[in-house]
């Protein structure tokens, strides 16, 4: 095993915020990982980056009215912060629009060229003609040949999830300009990825048989037995990074061609801040690289990427790719597009200084093998049950006595207690779960030291022997004081922003993971504690009711027809209903109210009277285009003045999107006035 660690996360795309489907499946079990690296000593490069190329980044610009650099400039702040709130460590974190990305994205694809390693191919391709432009496979939507779905698009039905192509939809369109596209021919380049098959087979399905994960493997598997095709790597856009040859205007690198290379690119970047050399992390031998990520990159990561590189020629393959399933929200599958989901950067500003809460609920919920399911309820519980109840119940039984009974002093206790070894065996497995990738049975190990001390403090009582056995209480304190700082140590990969309140609270270093496994005493007799304070506080019901709230309010918004309707009003009884009196009517004379810019005087006839009505919609039509309008009217509205006026009755007019006022009106224009409405 190399000393060396080369650690990479999936780029996440700049179209939108981070949400706990990404923490938990990629960054907080990669970022886990990393600090765990550290503390064994490693040599360690952790690095990821903003994805700001690709379709789902115009898709953005366009429905917004702004241009794609506008969208990955907002997003990639956003996503950065994020990170940085939640203890993601990455040692450097960049964005695929840097000039330095684009130049290694250009020079990785001359060396693959002038090795011969392309093929150039003609194709034919949907092409917009009102628009002047090839069309990605997502801007172009038809029906679904599975599922009859209208809206599907040319890579993916997002209803029955099939994988489509273009040309399998029925009834195509563009949605650039809404016409139906012809097919017109261009040239691209191809990665023939058949020729790699031999290489992928002995590397992974015989190498990587025993020490990848299963659904890493399963799926590779699949892809190799299914028979692997070219694929073009490039793409007639005008948004990414161009191909470097001559004559290849209007074409970029395909976005899984530049955006691996991030990782490349981005180290460079490192390295030159931190006098390192990037190729020992990428070209080296004693160097292990490890990807994280989730499973929808699996064939990107495990057969795209490392056949570039094998035809690059110069680079190792990764050591791993503990790639991860899904974490579903509430069990329902998360969702950018309906809003499903649990923002990062909005959970840090509900729950201001409880990263460690969510770090703690979501690897404890990580989906390593299969789907798993977050709900808030759950959160809370974990935080209750297990973080207050347990760890820091544990950890402030011990800070409060020790500061109680010898004035914040660790007293002297017996180095060779048999309970100490628990120590050395807690972080030995701890170690060899993360080595693994079982995050979840890690956490679990830690959590279990912190049930050991709780229990092995019950038995004791040392707030019962202090004043018959005083040599028994402090040596149960000794011991105490030496599980609550190992906890300290090893919980740090876990939950940092606890650990750093730990040390500061037991007043101690930072030590390496071999120390904490081989010492027999972390915090030494005679030395002096800070005062104790709450490491966690109980979440109450109403804090997670809020939540729950929030995305019920999200559930009823996407059952919405028309995003822009406001909520329905308080509900009514059918009796109340009838005692509503609507009526066809038409407006005789006509207005304006003196001194009143939106009020017009309306003389109407109901066929019951002629009376008189004010009305707010002098912004939106004139006297005298109202004049002979036949509308409806709510006739049994209890009279008021208005500027003086008195109003008898309401018209029904609804809101048009540009903000201007609409009619409600009868669709016959023959029906008499005072006709009944219900």
């Amino acid at each position: 095993m190399s000393n060396r660690k080369m650690i990479t996360a999936a780029l996440p795309y700049a179209n939108g915020p981070v949400h706990i489907g990404h923490l938990a499946g990629v960054y907080i079990p990669a970022d886990v990982y990393a600090r765990f690296q550290r503390r064994l000593g490693k040599d360690v490069a952790f690095i990821c980056g903003s994805d700001e190329h690709g379709i789902p980044i115009t898709i953005r610009a366009k429905k917004e009215g702004v241009t794609p650099q506008d969208i990955v400039d907002k997003y990639h702040e956003i996503i950065k912060k994020s990170f940085a709130d939640l203890g993601i460590s990455f040692d450097e974190y960049s964005r695929t629009t840097s000039k330095n990305h684009y130049e290694t994205s250009q020079d990785f694809f001359k060396v693959l060229y002038e090795k011969g390693k392309f093929t150039e191919e003609m194709s034919e391709q949907y092409f917009d003609e009102q628009a002047g432009e090839f069309l990605a496979d997502r801007y172009i939507v038809g029906t679904c040949p599975n599922c009859g779905n209208e809206n599907a698009y040319g890579d993916q039905c997002e209803r029955c999830g099939s994988t489509l192509s273009p040309s399998e939809l029925i009834n195509p369109k563009s949605m650039l300009s809404g016409n139906v596209p012809i097919l017109k021919e261009t040239k691209n380049w191809y990665l023939p990825l058949n020729e790699y098959e031999n290489f992928l087979n002995e590397w992974i399905i015989e190498g990587h048989k025993d020490d990848w994960k299963p659904n890493v493997y399963g799926q590779v598997k699949s892809w190799l037995n299914d028979g692997l095709k070219p694929r073009a790597m490039t793409r007639d856009l005008n948004w990414g990074v161009p191909v470097p040859l001559p004559g290849a205007e209007g074409k970029v690198l395909y976005v899984w061609f530049d955006a691996p290379i991030g990782y490349i690119s981005f180290t460079k970047e490192w390295a030159e801040k931190n006098g390192k050399d990037w190729k020992d992390y990428w070209q080296s031998d004693a160097s292990d690289l490890v990807h994280f990520i989730g499973k929808d990159n699996i064939v990107f990561h495990c057969i795209i990427f490392p056949s570039m590189m094998k035809a690059h020629g110069d680079f190792i393959m990764p050591a791993n790719v503990p790639a991860f399933e899904f974490l579903n929200l509430e069990n329902d599958k998360i969702s950018t597009s309906r809003n499903w989901a649990v923002w990062a950067h909005e959970y840090v500003e509900d729950f201001p200084g409880q990263q460690d809460v969510l770090r703690y609920a979501l690897l404890s919920s990580a989906p390593e093998t299969k789907d798993n399911n977050f709900t808030w309820k759950d959160f809370q519980t974990k935080n209750n049950s297990e973080l207050v109840g347990i760890f820091g119940n544990f950890i402030n039984r011990v800070a409060v006595l020790i500061h109680k009974y010898y004035d914040g002093v660790i007293p002297q206790g017996d180095v060779n207690a048999p309970e100490l070894q628990e120590i050395s065996k807690s972080a030995k497995e701890i170690s060899g779960f993360l080595e693994n990738y079982e995050f979840r049975n890690s956490l679990t190990a830690l959590m279990n030291l912190a049930r050991f001390g709780n229990q092995y403090l019950q038995t004791e009582e040392p707030w019962k022997t202090i004043k018959d056995n005083p040599e028994k209480a402090a040596h149960s304190l000794f011991v105490g004081a030496q599980i609550a700082v190992a906890l300290a140590q090893l919980c740090e990969p876990f939950m940092p922003f606890s650990s750093d309140k730990l040390l500061n609270m037991f007043n101690v270093e930072k030590q390496s993971w071999k120390d904490v496994e081989t010492k027999s005493v972390l915090i030494e007799t005679g030395h002096t504690i800070n005062e104790a304070s709450l490491l966690f506080s109980k979440i109450e019901d109403d804090v997670i009711e809020a939540q729950i709230q929030k995305l019920e309010q999200t559930k009823q918004n996407n059952k919405k027809t028309n995003p822009n309707a406001n909520p329905m009003k308080e509900e009514i009884t059918f009796d109340d209903f009838t005692k509503i009196d609507l009526r066809t009517a038409t407006i005789l004379e006509a207005e304006k109210v003196e001194k009143a810019d939106k009020l017009l005087k309306l003389t109407v006839d109901t066929g019951v009277d002629v009376r008189t009505v004010v009305s707010g919609i002098a912004e939106s039509f004139t006297p005298e285009e109202v004049i002979g309008k036949q509308v409806m009217i709510l006739l049994n509205l209890a009279p008021r003045k208005i500027r003086g006026i008195e109003s008898q009755g309401m018209l029904l007019l609804t809101t048009k999107p540009d903000g201007k006022l609409s009619f409600v009106t009868p669709d016959d224009s023959n029906v008499e006035n005072g006709i009944e409405i219900g």
